[in-house]
């Protein structure tokens, strides 16, 4: 335990960091969720049912994979991903391939699986819709037939924490937040093999890696789906945050409600109110966590961006050797010294892509975009402009 955390400074914050502390030993996901269900209970709810929309998206994406009157749309994926791979910064640049989503040159808008993914969707939007037991949502990734154990429990022990971050700010009695904050933050750390680092990776793995973006150009309805509910879990803590900071916010979470539900949209994904064509990232969804606890901030952003790293490689048609690109990837998110970037460097990232492309802020309103390039778009323009400049 780093000595910074004194806890006999106060009394009155012993109690719960100990409760903490005991939580997060064994029992941390169950207690975190009582919290929240005292508070809100449709957001316990949903956060619950998340765990297993997650794991269950693992699951029809390789259905699909797998189903054999779907293998011309998995051969036409391949070569159009293969192209894109191959094709020059300039020559992107130049026909716009990778704007909102990139599905284009002969790629169908709406995804290249039709029905399947449309039908996949609405099996996932009935599982969020139901309500699920705090005992299922813990096993949810554990009980995945895709994930090995050590990536189960990276993506498990990972839910727990964000889990016991909302709990902290939920919970009045503790007066330090950052002490407990940073409770929370040496006793994931501890368990080194199974939690990513607290400090930022190279976020380009999104976009660089063989199998990049992947996900959202084979299935962009299961990805906007699953983003939409990171962006509610970040946009929850913000709405939390800001309503110990300010009176004027105390209607925050039915906000993010609505707003999730209207991004969420009707069973096939037809929404009045976008849902975000970005990974949503803590700088430019839950600001003000990360301006109180950047480490706590570039965890759940590093959990976020090795979970889409999985589905992108889940994603990717024809593969033979998923297993081993996962387990590589999660290698590389939990090892604490492997491949880190500068903190501005992360923070550019997270906030090149745009707020609004990340689902729109928690709290205020934002009507369009303030970008009129996705994050991909962005990085490829910002390294020609190295390139040309050396």
């Amino acid at each position: 335990m780093s000595e910074r955390h004194q806890f006999s400074k106060e009394r009155s914050i012993v109690a719960p960091l100990v409760a903490i502390l005991w939580l997060l030993a064994g029992t941390s996901a169950a207690q975190s969720n009582n919290s929240l269900r005292i508070s809100h209970p449709e957001l316990a709810d949903l956060f619950n049912a998340f765990d297993l929309t997650h794991a269950q998206a693992f699951e029809e994406i390789m259905k699909i994979n797998e189903n054999q009157y779907a293998q011309p749309a998995r051969d036409q994926l391949e070569d159009h991903l293969t192209m894109m791979a191959n094709m020059t910064m300039q020559e992107m640049m130049s026909s716009d391939m990778g704007h909102d989503g990139g599905m284009h040159m002969g790629m169908n808008m709406s995804g290249p699986y039709g029905d399947l993914e449309i039908e996949a969707r609405i099996g996932l939007r009935e599982t969020m819709r139901g309500k699920h037991t705090d005992e299922a949502a813990s096993q949810a990734f554990s009980n995945s037939s895709i994930l090995d154990s050590q990536a189960a429990e990276v993506l498990s022990r990972g839910r727990q924490f964000e889990n016991t971050v909302l709990a902290i700010y939920l919970d009045d009695s503790i007066n330090d937040k950052l002490i407990a904050l940073n409770t929370a933050i040496d006793n994931y750390l501890s368990n080194d093999s199974h939690s990513v680092a607290s400090s930022p990776k190279d976020n380009g793995f999104i976009l660089t890696h063989p199998q990049a973006t992947a996900f959202k150009t084979a299935f962009p309805r299961l990805s906007a789906f699953q983003w939409t509910q990171q962006w509610l879990q970040l946009a929850s803590l913000e709405a939390i945050i800001r309503e110990h900071v300010d009176s004027q916010f105390d209607n925050g979470i039915p906000i993010a409600l609505e707003r999730f539900w209207n991004k969420i949209g009707s069973a096939g994904g037809m929404s009045m109110f976008p849902a975000p064509t970005e990974l949503p990232m803590t700088p430019a969804i839950a600001p003000d966590l990360y301006s109180q606890s950047p480490q706590a901030a570039i965890i759940i952003d590093n959990l976020n961006v090795l979970e889409t790293m999985i589905a992108d490689i889940l994603s990717y048609p024809n593969l033979e050797n998923r297993s081993d690109l996962i387990t590589d990837a999660v290698n590389t998110f939990t090892n604490k010294n492997a491949v880190e970037i500068a903190p501005e460097e992360y923070l550019l990232f997270a906030l090149r892509g745009g707020i609004y492309n990340q689902g729109g802020p928690a709290v205020g309103e934002l009507m369009q975009s303030e970008r009129n390039r996705s994050r991909e778009m962005m990085d490829m323009k910002h390294a020609m402009i190295m390139s040309n400049g050396q």
